[in-house]
């Protein structure tokens, strides 16, 4: 039976800047456009967070019963190392996913937004079929494509709209965008560490269908990418510039990657990429927070 550290380490608390920096930005941005909504950011937040562990459970539950996770470097597995029941794994995903919806429900019913339902439907559909499911899309070279689109515009965006109750201006959406970037990041150098052992059982993810060279290179776009957007943004909206001042922790983790981190070191990137996308999301929240309503 698994011990309770070992049931933290495999909801992979080295993603949860994923969950927290969509929620930072997007309250940033409703409190640029005038509303202080915090009991609404606090259920966005719980929403976000049990859908990055619930996420991270299923994908332990589903590698683990295909024989994917049981040769790996990182977190704990579950599963693969028989830690756990893959029933008791898959009914931890379940939990979280349960509890994502109840708050996501009470958000819907306090902003008022019923179509949201149907939104937050498909966000919890697309952590199961991530890795579960007969033909899951992260093994098809789609997970990053999901990552931005989850953890990007509709995290950034749901959050603002369901606070500020109209569409998010366009610093919002450029911020989103940063977001979605930064969050397919922490997901490249996760896989670009996998990449043999994902080739072995099948697993095409984006980084095996690119190469070891190739996800190098689109993992530094990744994470310079955002500050561009910062510097561009702010030319309009000075406070914009805010998100510049996440640039030193870009550059540590790009140099090592480009370098040819592999391994174990890969590892420690991964825990750098989530904290330059927490100090970025937080710089940019700020900036948002700032920019004079129109």
């Amino acid at each position: 039976m698994a011990s309770v550290g070992q049931w933290v380490a495999g909801a992979r608390p080295r993603t949860l800047p994923t969950a927290v920096s969509p929620v930072l930005v997007g309250t940033g941005a409703a409190v640029g456009a005038g509303a202080v909504e915090p009991v609404r950011a606090v259920l966005a937040l719980v929403v976000a967070v049990a859908l990055v562990i619930g996420v991270n459970y299923a994908n332990d539950y589903s590698d683990g019963i295909r024989g994917t996770d049981d040769d790996r470097v990182g977190p704990v597995r579950l599963v693969g190392s028989r830690l756990a029941a893959p029933a008791a794994v898959r009914t931890a995903a379940f939990v979280c996913f349960s509890i994502a919806a109840l708050a996501g429900l009470t958000l819907v019913s306090l902003a008022r937004m019923w179509w949201l339902i149907a939104v937050g439907a498909v966000c919890i559909a697309g952590a199961w079929f991530y890795t579960g499911g007969r033909r899951p899309y992260g093994y098809a070279g789609l997970g990053e494509v999901a990552v931005f689109v989850f953890f990007g515009p509709v995290a950034v965006l749901g959050t603002a709209l369901t606070q500020q109750g109209g569409p998010p201006g366009a610093p919002a959406v450029v911020s989103a965008i940063g977001v979605g970037l930064l969050a397919c990041a922490v997901l490249v150098v996760n896989n670009l560490r996998d990449i043999t052992g994902d080739e072995a059982v099948g697993k095409r993810t984006l980084a095996v269908a690119l190469g070891d060279a190739d996800t190098r290179r689109l993992y530094t776009a990744l994470v310079l990418l955002p500050l561009v957007l910062s510097a561009l943004a702010g030319i309009r909206s000075w406070p914009m510039l805010l998100g510049l001042l996440a640039l030193p922790l870009a550059v540590a983790p790009a140099r090592r990657v480009m370098g040819g981190a592999d391994g174990r070191r890969l590892v420690r990137i991964l825990g750098a990429t989530g904290l330059l996308l927490l100090a970025w999301s937080a710089a940019t929240a700020v900036g948002l927070a700032l920019v004079p309503v129109a």
